[in-house]
């Protein structure tokens, strides 16, 4: 039998970190309610205001509000018209997570290396008033548990996984993935047995398809705790038409060593066919594709007991076969009043699922089944980050009250990197912090002794904030930091002689500058205080009054200049315009918006009161709208949580009134209306790059070769316009997938300006900034080493796109590990072999040549250093030739035969773009067996066994 081995981690002061987590969530919860019950239990009511526990009707176990669970989100009640009589308690309310990516719950106090059921519980109830359900992630720790589709607004949809659960805490987080927001309205942990479902081990986890019991004769018959110890969810299958229902009052026993501990009051009903002994019992069930894996395996657990007491002349024997092959070599004889089963160990990856129980040559009876588990299995081989460094970075955030996007694993996914954090990734090793820029944050009291957990960081800047006390003496053992920021602080005292040792020895840069009370010595600060405090009284009235003589002289010239000019009315109060007219980027001051300026009250109308939402980003929603004359927009309505703020607004307004180029995404107006402010562009009817890529859901068909190449050129030709042809010229500083928009014609778009910035051509080489910008596997190397990006940098981000358009693989490869999709291609290329490279659905129609010459461009982009990259225009004309071989290789347009999309009535494509939703700040089918939809029972997701 497999058993599981927990993995072995180092110390982890979990007490500390729960009382951390608790205050955080903003209140003192009693430990009942943070941790298992006596059964193991954790039992949480999503969005229950308030900290008082029920309990519920049914199981009567306590249900406790999720306040104490997670610090982000906000309560809500499903519609009334969805609440019935029958509907239970804990679907009335729910908690949404409208801001930020990825939002979690932390369940303490659990047993590493123990089996843990979890599930999780969605009903929509059009809480929010779009009628618009949602489907996004659900992670189990740091690994892909499903993809939740919430199909209406009454259903009840309930996802179950059985995990080894690493550490001694569970993470369970929601994430957005542009469709809509993520809620949940419950979430529940049940202990298990070690010895329980061997299948479930470190490296797989089950994720249950359907749990039916047999025999029933209600369908309202649901069993679980206290039936059943464990609260397994038992679905009642009723089908008196087909079957013969067996029942027995007797109790049904479990074998020594039982695997699944089926729970009596389950194995007390049982089904045989109506007519006679040739006849079988049949069920089958289509595979589920899901997004991390187009085939998954699949478990089925069979549980069987002979309910009836047989004559010695009566046999009942049978044989359980799957697409006709069989399931065991030998025969199935239940033993009376035994539980028992036949189940596979290892996965079975099938097209489909046929079963047949059929009885045997000899037997004189028809073969039964009591009840039927199916699973499908999900790798569990991704690692979270170091406990320890989990464990300091939770002190940090609760000390500083850090928001921003600071949910769920520090370090994993890549992809979800907390901001201003980046982390190290060694084989086989849980991922470290390495450095973290917590520069201008308005960072409060003293500084945290958790950053002398942090063993393996390098860089640390905790410079511009307001700091106080003195600096810990601890973070001179940090053995790896090669830098420490903390100039511009009210730091005092003398700094510790461990860091004044690594200062001298040259193995530490340390910047302590503008903290007037900080002494470099040790001796004493107070001379340099007296001193300074006259310097201040002599120097201060000095500068002030030469400022209000400034100020005065530049006031008198101003009103006189503006005497001469002719008088224009400009919108009050409106900082897009004082934007437009004042200093720009562009430094020429002559910038006047001459996009439409809309009213809200305009936007309501234009979006039918913002009735459908396109998609959302880190800016806010992106809503559907059309014009007066019937011209279909795209309205990007900012959110008062937006992280993203006034300035990236201004910055992007301000840059597309001034481009104008038909593969760059065009504003056709804007809004400044009091506190609301929105920006309309272009409708993009298929979504992003990125959505195609991937081939999502809502997109059919795979995007062919010469489209892919098309969008290349056209993407490239709109970056090379930025580089080349604006004036001054701009750097995008956010080039990947999701910022590459098509619309009807799959014409390639560049959008999201929020991040660019101007150069000069002639004069600079990069752009001056304090600041690492864009998104994880996109970054120009050289630009995260020098903090200065040029128009390289985009070339270097462009050249993840080609890779991505080649591979159909992301910007980070997730396979055994986390990998840069440029290491990925370039090993494999290496063998000279382009076909283990290229994106498999395109199914060979594609000219070698062409990809081979595309590839190399895209390798020759992501150089290292910038010096040995083309610029944008070298890759222009470069693409044209790859266009030229395909053609000639398929003998016609390369504009026909496009891919089947999505249309413009397709409210699940992406427009994440249109918000930027991934940038980052880096410095900083039916259910089993066609039940009946029922109030009183979970329904299973998506998948399951139909019976025949």
């Amino acid at each position: 039998m497999e058993r599981s081995t927990p993995r072995t981690m180092g110390p982890t002061p979990w007490l500390l970190l729960f009382c951390l987590t608790v205050a955080a969530a903003g209140g003192v919860l009693q430990t009942a309610r943070a941790q298992p019950d006596s059964n193991g239990f954790i039992s949480i009511d999503c969005g229950l205001p308030g900290k008082t526990s029920y309990a519920e009707d049914t199981t009567k176990l306590p249900y406790a509000p999720d306040a104490g669970f997670t610090d982000t989100g906000t309560n809500h009640n499903i519609s009334t018209e969805y609440v019935t009589s029958s509907t239970g308690r804990s679907w009335h309310n729910l908690r949404s997570f409208a801001a930020g990516v990825r939002n979690c719950y932390t369940l303490l106090s659990l047993t590493s290396g123990l089996k843990y059921l979890v599930r999780a519980k969605f009903m929509y109830g059009n809480y929010d008033g779009l009628d618009s359900p949602p489907v996004f992630d659900l992670y189990v720790g740091v690994n892909l548990w499903t993809t939740v589709n919430i199909t209406g607004p009454e259903g009840k949809v309930s996802t179950e996984v059985i995990v080894v659960v690493p550490d001694d805490f569970l993470q369970v987080c929601l994430v957005n993935t542009g469709a809509g927001t993520p809620f949940i309205s419950g979430l529940e942990l049940r202990l298990l047995h070690r010895t329980l479902y061997p299948q479930a081990t470190t490296t797989q986890g089950l994720v249950l398809s359907s749990r039916l019991n047999f025999g029933p004769t209600s369908e309202n018959n649901v069993i679980r705790y206290p039936d059943d110890p464990h609260d397994r969810i038992w679905v009642p299958r009723v089908n008196s038409a087909t079957w013969t229902e067996i029942t027995t009052t007797n109790t049904v026993q479990h074998e020594e060593g039982d695997l699944f501990e089926v729970p009596t009051a389950v194995m007390q009903t049982a089904i045989m066919p109506r007519r006679n002994a040739s006849n079988g019992i049949e069920f089958s069930w289509d595979p589920v594709a899901q997004s991390s894996d187009p085939s998954p395996g699949y478990i089925a657990i069979m549980h069987f007991s002979e309910l009836q007491l047989l004559t010695s002349n009566n046999v009942r024997e049978f044989f359980v076969s799957i697409n006709g092959e069989p399931w065991h070599p030998n025969g199935f004889t239940p033993k009376y009043l035994y539980g028992s089963a036949t189940y596979n160990s290892l996965p079975s990856r099938k097209s489909q699922y046929n079963v047949s129980i059929i009885a045997a040559p000899n037997s004189t009876l028809p073969p039964v089944i009591n009840a039927l588990e199916v699973f499908s299995v999900i790798p569990t081989t991704i690692i979270g980050t170091d406990s320890r460094d989990v464990s300091a970075m939770a002190a940090i955030k609760t000390k500083y009250k850090v928001l921003k996007n600071w949910m769920g694993d520090p370090c994993v996914p890549n992809n979800m990197v907390w901001d201003t954090l980046t982390c190290d990734y060694a084989n086989a090793s849980p991922p470290r912090v390495r450095s973290i820029n917590m520069s201008s944050n308005r960072l409060g009291g003293d500084i945290s002794s958790s950053f002398a957990s942090l063993e393996n960081i390098q860089y640390l800047n905790l410079s511009n904030n307001n700091l106080i006390g003195s600096i810990p003496d601890a973070l001179s053992q940090l053995k790896s930091l090669t830098v420490l920021d903390l100039s511009g602080n009210q730091l005092s005292g003398s700094i510790p002689s461990g860091l004044l040792k690594r200062v001298q020895d040259g193995s530490l840069n340390l910047r302590y500058g503008n903290n007037p009370d900080l002494c470099a010595n040790g001796d004493s600060c107070q001379p340099a205080k007296i001193k300074s405090k006259l310097i201040i009284k002599i120097v201060v009235p000095v500068i002030v009054v030469v400022v209000v003589a400034m100020a005065l002289i530049f006031y008198f010239l101003r009103r006189k200049k503006q005497g001469l000019m002719n008088n224009s009315v400009k919108p009050q109060n409106d900082p897009m315009a004082s934007y437009a007219s004042g200093s720009d980027v562009y430094g020429d001051g002559s910038l006047r918006l001459e996009s439409r300026r809309f009213t809200y009250e305009e936007l309501k109308m234009i979006t039918n009161n913002f009735q459908r939402v396109l998609g959302r980003g880190g800016f806010g929603y992106v809503y559907d709208g059309f014009l007066e004359d019937g011209t279909q927009v795209a309205v990007k309505l900012r959110s008062q949580s937006s992280n993203q703020g006034v300035k990236e607004f201004l910055a992007e307004a301000h840059i597309l009134t001034r481009i104008h180029h038909k593969n760059l995404v065009s504003m056709i107006g804007y809004c400044n209306d009091g506190e609301y402010m929105a920006l309309v562009y272009e409708y993009m009817s298929e979504g992003s790059l990125q959505d195609h890529i991937e081939g999502r859901k809502n997109i059919e068909g795979c995007l062919p070769w010469r489209q892919r190449l098309r969008i290349a050129l056209e993407s490239a030709q709109g970056l090379e316009y930025l580089h080349k042809g604006c004036n001054p010229p701009l750097i995008h500083r956010d080039v990947k997938a999701t910022n590459i928009l098509l619309n009807t014609k799959l014409e390639a778009r560049i959008a999201d300006f929020g991040l660019s910035k101007a150069f000069n051509s002639e004069s600079d080489t990069y752009v001056s900034t304090n600041t690492l910008v864009g998104t994880p596997g996109y970054v120009d190397p050289e630009y995260q080493a020098t903090m200065q990006p040029t128009a390289k940098s985009d070339v270097y981000s462009f050249g993840v796109v080609l890779l991505e358009l080649i591979t159909g693989k992301p910007a980070i490869v997730r396979e055994a590990e986390p990998t840069s999709i440029i290491q990925w291609a370039r090993k494999r290329m290496a063998l000279g072999n382009i076909e283990s490279v290229v994106d498999v659905s395109m199914r060979g129609i594609y000219d070698v040549n062409s990809v081979w010459k595309v590839a190399d461009i895209a390798l020759k982009c992501t150089s290292y250093a910038s010096m040995q990259r083309p610029t944008m225009t070298d890759v222009v004309a470069q693409l044209q030739e790859c266009i030229e071989l395909e053609e000639g290789h398929a003998g016609g347009d390369v504009n026909v035969d496009f891919h089947a999309t999505g249309t413009r009535d397709n409210p699940n494509l992406s427009y994440g773009s249109y918000g930027g939703d991934q940038s980052t700040d880096m410095s900083q089918s039916s259910t089993a067996f066609d039940m009946e939809q029922n109030d009183k029972r979970v329904l299973a997701m998506s998948m399951g066994p139909v019976a025949r």
